[in-house]
This record gives structure tokens, C-alpha cells and sequence, in this order.
């Protein structure tokens, strides 16, 4: 743990909350039940976003759960231990919430019927969102500036490991009855859209009234005010106790506010290389996506 990480088969993981007996233990135990439903996600891809409009959907747009109950526990991390005792005896349907590539996830999924959403996002985004977090986070090694995280991050030596492995990994199970592929893009673009695609895609039916409740109330703002959803709570242990936010902009293309032409067309480029025998399609926002910007 002194490199500021906990290791598990080559892949680093925060230091709190983890060891690598216990992942073990989760990858060779843990059993899925058909009624299942798990968000997966790189690091900074608007998981807790995801969160808050599932948990949204399942309570038909009243927001008294969210309010009440701490986003972590209405779907916990499988992966910590926390999250993995919590969830392994609970009875009925189950939410929970993973950042663990393929190779290193519990085999029961691959048998169950659970239903899996993968939320993906323009990964300049995620390096820029990532940076910003982790200098205010308390559970896994500081980059000194983000020249060095961009290092960090091209080279796959960040927290859960390469995000194109992470991405080519899960995105395996395209075409899966019980997989779905959602772009963070597509959830800014058109949000009425992208939850009326979970909602058909989980089985689950909300009146016009409710549709336009969850809508309002996963809204950036309403998540940042909201206590349950923000993380301010564990302020002073997980954050720094004056920065530490989990919600900082929640916005496509911060990235151009911060790479350097040179970064831009060296990350450009690893990233042509390292997807060039995938769909197109599972990367909408290199449609807009233009490096030949000017500085700031």
C-alpha cells in the first residue's frame, strides 16, 4: 500500500476499504440473482448520476429516497467491503454499483439474468474529471499536476486500471438481452430520452408527471444540493475536508478547457490505435470532438 495503492492482479485499487484477499473473495463468491441490477462504469463516467436516476425510476420520480437514504447504500460498491457485506445477504431485488474490469469480476454474472447498464464516456473528460477528484481524495495516490495524471492515465497506471481495457472488456457483452450501452453524452444531450431507454430497457413504466420528477430532481444542481447524493458527508475521511466534491461541473468537453494541442493530438492518437478494430457507434462524442481548438 505505500505506492498509494491496494494491487490486485496488476490492477491498483484505492487503499480504503479494500485488500486483495477480499477481492478475491468477491470475484469467486459473490452470486448474482436474475432480479439483479448493476451499473458499471470507469471511474468518472456519471456513475453517480446513473445512480441517482435509477434509483429514481424504481420509485417512480418520489424523491424521498434519494433525500434520506446516502447514495452509496441505495447502491452499494460490490467491490468494497463495505458494499460486499451489505449486499451478498440482502434479500430481493438488488441495486449495486462496480468500477472492476471483466477479467477481475465475480463469475456469477456471466450465469444470471441480471441486468447490467455500462455507462461510457469520452475518456478526456474522464482524465480531466479524474484529476481534478483525485487531488481531493484521500484513498488513492495524489498526481502532483495533471501533465503528470495525463502520464498517468495513457498509460493505464490509474486507480481500477486502462480505460481501453476497461471499455474493451465490458463492451465484449454488446448485443446481450440483459446488457446496455449508455453514453454519458447521451444522457446530457437528450436526458428525457436516455431515461425513457432505461426505463424500457429495465421493464419499468412512469407517467408523464413521474418522467418529468426524475428528470428534475437528477438534475446537476438538485444532486449537488443534495446531501444524500453529493458526498459532503464523508468529508474529512474519503475527501479533503475543505475541496473535496464529488460533483465539480458535470459537462461534455471540459477537456478542451485543459489539454494542450500536443496532448490533444498525442491522446488522439492512442486513442485511434487503441479502438480502431471497435464500433464507431459506442463513441458518439468523437463525432464532435475537435483538437484543433484554440488555447486558452
Amino acid at each position: 500500500m505505500s505506492d498509494g495503492y491496494v494491487w490486485f492482479e496488476g490492477i491498483p485499487f484505492p487503499v480504503v476499504d479494500f485488500t486483495p484477499e477480499h477481492m478475491r473473495e468477491v470475484q469467486e463468491n459473490f452470486v448474482f440473482k436474475d432480479e439483479d441490477v448493476l451499473i458499471l462504469s470507469f471511474p468518472k463516467s456519471g456513475t453517480n448520476w446513473l445512480i441517482e436516476i435509477l434509483s429514481l425510476i424504481y420509485s417512480k420520480g418520489d424523491p424521498k429516497w434519494i433525500q434520506s437514504v446516502p447514495i452509496w447504500e441505495r447502491s452499494p460498491w460490490l467491490e468494497t467491503m463495505y458494499g460486499y457485506k451489505t449486499l451478498k445477504d440482502k434479500e430481493g431485488p438488488r441495486f449495486m454499483t462496480s468500477h472492476v474490469p471483466i477479467h477481475l469480476f465475480p463469475k456469477s454474472l456471466f450465469k444470471s439474468k441480471a441486468k447490467v447498464i455500462y455507462i461510457i464516456r469520452n475518456p478526456r473528460d474522464i482524465l480531466v474529471s479524474g484529476y481534478f477528484f483525485w487531488i481531493t481524495s484521500n484513498f488513492v495516490k495524489k498526481p502532483e499536476s495533471l501533465e503528470q495524471y495525463f502520464e498517468w492515465f495513457i498509460q493505464g497506471k490509474v486507480v481500477f486500471g486502462s480505460w481501453f481495457d476497461h471499455v474493451r472488456g465490458w463492451i465484449s457483452m454488446q448485443g446481450k438481452e440483459n446488457f446496455l450501452i449508455l453514453s454519458y453524452e447521451e444522457l446530457k444531450r437528450d436526458t428525457r430520452s436516455a431515461v425513457q431507454k432505461l426505463c424500457q430497457f429495465l421493464g419499468k413504466k412512469l407517467e408523464p408527471e413521474e418522467l418529468n420528477s426524475v428528470l428534475q430532481n437528477s438534475s446537476f444542481q438538485a444532486m449537488k444540493e443534495n446531501k444524500m447524493s453529493n458526498y459532503s458527508m464523508l468529508r474529512g475521511w474519503l475527501l479533503d475536508q475543505k475541496n473535496g466534491s464529488f460533483m465539480r461541473k458535470g459537462i461534455s468537453g471540459d477537456w478542451k478547457n485543459y489539454f494542450t494541442v500536443a496532448q490533444a493530438e498525442v491522446f488522439d492518437k492512442i486513442f485511434q490505435e487503441k479502438t480502431a478494430d471497435l464500433p464507431r457507434e459506442l463513441f458518439p462524442w468523437e463525432e464532435w470532438s475537435n483538437t484543433s481548438r484554440s488555447q486558452r
